[in-house]
């Protein structure tokens, strides 16, 4: 606990914190207020998402880019499932369409885009990990074009248009999903080496080295070659 309130005594925009509490006051208080509980809302979740962020690059550092990725993009659509839910709950089919649209958007035009600029500004040269860059835009296309057919056989003049994009939709829902388990277990099981942080790697090797000079050390290289 007291790590947590030093890093809110020094960063200013942990400040926001109480609006956390000041929206379940106002909730309470003036439920119908649906602007201000809105305002008070948003105003919540920006240090939220801050922490959220502080808290993922902290298991990054110590577990490494892969699964502190992971952790980063999971965890930070959790904003984007519980409104999905909630609106399913409530029958707005309309609002979850809309949200999910605006997450797909959102995460691959402006924040790749922020993350390129703000990284080209600090680094003259920026360096990827081919390997990652490859599956993600490999699911990325499979996403898209899953996102993409049911509208195209909506526009069909088919009899059965509807039970027609239903069962597609449902079958492609289901892909998605296994894709991803497929991708998760490809790179954080199966193929993991090639998704490790360039830290990880060279300290892996360091450490295949070291043992390699312990055990020259204790016995003749030369039997060994």
């Amino acid at each position: 606990m007291q790590p947590l309130l030093t890093e809110i005594r020094h960063t200013p925009l942990l400040w926001m914190l109480v609006f956390v509490p000041a929206v379940l006051v106002a909730e309470k208080a003036a439920p119908h207020s649906h602007t201000l509980l809105f305002v008070l809302a948003v105003l919540a979740i920006v240090p939220l998402a801050a922490l959220l962020s502080h808290a993922t690059e902290a298991v990054a550092a110590k577990t490494g880019d892969a699964i502190g990725g992971l952790l980063n993009a999971t965890l930070g659509n959790l904003t984007e499932l519980i409104i999905a839910i909630t609106a399913l709950s409530a029958g707005q089919y309309t609002l979850v369409k809309a949200s999910i649209a605006g997450a797909i958007v959102t995460n691959t035009l402006f924040m790749l885009g922020a993350c390129l600029l703000i990284g080209g500004l600090r680094y003259h040269v920026q360096e990827f990990n081919r390997s990652s860059g490859r599956l993600y835009s490999g699911l990325l296309l499979m996403a898209t074009v899953a996102l993409l057919a049911p509208s195209a056989v909506a526009d069909l003049e088919l009899t059965q248009a509807e039970a027609i994009m239903q069962k597609l939709s449902v079958g492609l829902a289901i892909l998605l999903i296994v894709a991803y388990g497929l991708g998760l277990l490809f790179s954080l099981k199966t193929h993991k080496e090639l998704f490790a942080s360039r830290s990880i790697t060279s300290a892996r090797r360091t450490g295949r080295l070291a043992l390699r000079s312990a055990r020259c050390s204790s016995s003749p290289c030369w039997l060994r070659w």
